[in-house]
């Protein structure tokens, strides 16, 4: 199914306002941060300046850091990606469903996550547009002769153990977070959100991808390959996202335990490797 004509409207739209939305989110601004207690009784300190005035210091270290990566790294993928779908190459459509997902899963984050500010149609705009554009590029695939485009040398146990990880990794580290408040009827830390949003979106999506993906790549079923692809080209952006996160935490004295500073950027690092070889194991032709 050739979606292309659909992604050459929505791809520049995607394009140019995310390019807004990371600017005005870097946009340098005076900021005079104040602590306050908010209605659950928890000290919190808004960071009061720039687009997101609102937000505490600490969501704003993160929204910053992944609008840094979006913009140094997201964009120039969407931009060859898509140059390279245009051009028929299957590593291209590949690398752009899974930049679609990275911006799609920003900006669910940002509608539902960020506080109020003069930009929230940009980010329905991008949920909508970006959910529509990975649609199209997932129903773009002939998934019967899609593992016939990968090589024999592919290491399809180095993946799914690496997708299993993941899962593990986000499973305990999430788990973690949510039992003492089951357990111990202890209050979470939500600062200024009114739930555990990126929990919930990590343990129903992102932990089955994973799961799924990796069974179903050890399996040599066609779909396992169309996930597995497509989840570490989404990971590669977002384990950068989540890595300069906790640096940029850290920056701005938020407190950050070590196994997140070393835990994340070591993923990060084996999934850019894994995800190398992957796309050097993708023939031009498939046999």
């Amino acid at each position: 199914m050739n979606n292309n004509v659909y992604l050459k409207w929505l791809i520049p739209l995607i394009f140019v306002l995310t390019l807004c939305a990371t600017l005005a989110g870097l946009w340098p601004a005076d900021a005079e941060p104040y602590a306050i207690t908010n209605f659950r009784g928890e000290q919190v300190t808004i960071h009061a300046g720039g687009l997101y005035y609102w937000d505490t210091v600490s969501s704003v270290a993160q929204m910053q850091a992944n609008d840094l990566v979006t913009l140094i790294v997201g964009l120039p993928l969407l931009v060859i990606s898509f140059w390279l779908t245009l051009r028929g190459s299957l590593r291209g459509r590949l690398l752009l469903t899974g930049t679609l997902g990275f911006i799609l899963y920003t900006y669910i984050t940002m509608c539902f996550g960020a506080a109020y500010n003069k930009l929230f149609l940009i980010y329905v705009s991008l949920f909508s547009l970006s959910l529509y554009a990975f649609i199209l590029c997932m129903l773009s695939f002939d998934l019967k002769t899609l593992p016939s485009y990968f090589s024999d040398r592919l290491p399809r146990k180095g993946i799914a153990a690496l997708l299993f990880f993941a899962a593990a990794f986000l499973m305990l580290a999430w788990l973690g977070r949510i039992a003492p408040t089951l357990l111990q009827d202890q209050n979470p830390a939500l600062e200024n959100v009114t739930s555990m949003f990126i929990q919930a979106m990590d343990l129903a999506l992102i932990v089955p991808l994973c799961i799924l993906s990796a069974i179903l790549l050890l399996k040599r079923r066609p779909l396992g390959y169309l996930l597995a692809s497509m989840g570490m080209m989404k990971f590669l952006t977002m384990g950068l996202a989540v890595s300069v996160m906790g640096f940029n935490m850290a920056r701005v004295g938020v407190p950050v335990s070590m196994v997140e500073l070393i835990i994340f950027p070591t993923i990060t690092l084996i999934n850019i490797i894994m995800t190398a070889i992957m796309l050097k194991n993708i023939k031009t032709t498939h046999v």
